[in-house]
């Protein structure tokens, strides 16, 4: 009936379709709606999929599809507004099922990371686990680890692990640092060794760049177009690196941003000593860079002088100070500015609150106060906040309001936070990596499981498909290795019997 359709009355008018379907695509979907009351031909005309395909696209849903994978796309866009009402509603009252990422007894996690619902894993033994949350598969596949020096003895702790949507990387406490590439396989594709303990690891959001510092050096790493990795630059700096970023979505070379206690460099191949900010006496307390900017707290001399400690943002263009915000007592642990909204910024600080950042005002648009120590671990949307605290406690705030929708609590302190619309990840890391009595060996499981460590991950989808409806405690198989009666719960395949 709709190709039958050549001319739309259009009031005192009759219309081509192609045209008056170019007028309708101003229209919202409650302009949609009155309009397919009006009569039976623009009924037909305001249904039409080209124009809820576009509404759909406009509004963040189903991007990588193409118009022809749905019949009907204005059914679809009232699926995903309605998933997405189910979701924040779980998210609000914390329905969901909670799953712990554990490797085996007796080891200690050391560091985690996380992408797009990919958890990565470094542990005590040298050994570095994946998981997939994406698909429940917690089997946590191992990646090879990198040979040492000697090739003999107990393989080195994992000092850092970082992942991205195509590499991943591990360093270890011999200066070794391994990079693979999960979709290849197992073994790594790129090994290196620096002469020193690294002090901090980098990997680009997106892009195959790496970025190491030992000692007096900062070296980047990347390969070539024929994908043969190189060295395309090394810096060598004045002071011990605390913190190390890559700039994200950067055409031609890495660039790379390092704090060395009070001073913050801009390393290009082209400008190797650039200086963005240097203040005697005012060490930089934490770090992050977004693509066209880096955020960084300082340290003030404190009410001697009347000057309380600040986040500077910087524009990584024109080498500028933006903006200071903050204004605090005390020294600011944690900046999260890359995944944050536009013109937004949250921070932690170890004076217990969680603060959001409103960079076009200049003042802080929100300010909670939760957690019983400073806070390690913050991260935030367009309308909630997840922030991780030194005694473990795990807080989900509604930033709109400030106010704390729940929270979680592990025995150690919650060194990574990362989540998406429907998953949350939280790692809490012991500060010890080997606890008093406990003698590591290859076999040894007698290490108690509240020394070792945990991984949370969090599933608020209400889809029933998304877990198969089989709680997390039913997911596990005989191949799980238990050491002793702590793990028997969780061994026990209730699903298989």
């Amino acid at each position: 009936f709709q190709n039958e359709i050549n001319e739309v009355p259009f009031f005192d008018m009759q219309l081509p379709y192609e045209l008056a379907l170019k007028i309708f695509q101003y229209l919202g979907k409650a302009e949609l709606g009155r309009c397919a009351q009006v009569s039976k031909t623009w009924k037909i005309l305001a249904e039409d999929e080209v124009l809820w395909y576009h509404l759909c696209q406009e509004e963040g849903y189903l991007l990588d599809m193409s118009i022809s994978d749905h019949s009907c796309w204005k059914l679809a866009l009232k699926n995903c507004r309605a998933r997405e009402q189910m979701l924040k509603t779980n998210w609000k009252n914390r329905v969901g099922a909670v799953s712990q990422l554990r490797y085996e007894p007796g080891r200690v996690l050391c560091d985690v990371h996380c992408c797009d619902g990919v958890v990565m894993a470094g542990y005590t033994s040298g050994e570095v686990r994946l998981w997939d949350t994406r698909t429940w598969d917690h089997a946590a596949p191992a990646l090879a680890a990198a040979a040492g020096p000697g090739g003999a003895g107990a393989p080195p702790h994992v000092s850092f692990v970082r992942i991205n949507s195509s590499l991943a990387v591990a360093a270890y406490e011999d200066g070794a640092v391994a990079v693979w590439s999960p979709p290849l396989g197992p073994e790594p594709v790129r090994r290196f060794q620096h002469s020193q303990r690294l002090r901090a690891l980098a990997l680009a959001p997106r892009g195959p760049a790496v970025a190491t510092a030992s000692g007096l050096q900062v070296r980047v790493e990347s390969p070539d177009d024929n994908g043969f990795w190189q060295t395309p630059a090394t810096f060598e700096i004045h002071k011990l690196v605390n913190f190390l970023n890559l700039v994200p979505d950067v055409t031609g070379s890495p660039v790379a941003v390092a704090a060395a206690e009070d001073i913050v460099y801009l390393l290009k191949a082209e400008d190797p000593g650039k200086i963005l900010h240097s203040v005697y006496g005012q060490p930089v307390t934490c770090l992050d860079v977004a693509a066209h900017e880096a955020a960084f707290g300082i340290k003030t001399f404190g009410w001697l002088l009347n000057e309380p400690n600040q986040i500077l943002l910087y524009n990584l263009e024109t080498n500028q100070c933006v903006t200071k915000v903050g204004n605090s007592i005390g020294d600011f642990s944690c900046v999260n500015l890359h995944s944050s909204p536009p013109n937004m910024l949250v921070a932690g600080n170890k004076d217990r609150r969680v603060r959001v950042f409103d960079l076009r005002r200049g003042e802080a648009a929100c300010c909670a106060h939760g957690h019983r120590l400073g806070v390690s671990a913050v991260r935030m949307d367009e309308w909630k906040v997840v922030s991780g605290g030194e005694e473990g406690l795990v807080c989900v705030w509604d930033q709109r309001m400030g106010a704390k929708l729940w929270e979680m609590h592990a025995r150690h302190p919650v060194r990574h936070v990362w989540f998406n619309s429907h998953i949350l990840v939280t790692a809490n890391i012991p500060e010890e990596k080997n606890p008093r009595g406990f003698s590591i060996t290859e076999d040894d499981p007698s290490l108690h499981r509240k020394y070792q460590g945990v991984i949370y991950c969090y599933e608020f989808s209400g889809d029933p498909q998304a877990v198969d409806s089989v709680l997390p405690i039913c997911r596990s198989s005989y191949h799980g290795v238990t050491g002793y009666s702590y793990n028997i719960s969780l061994a026990v395949p209730y699903d298989s019997i």
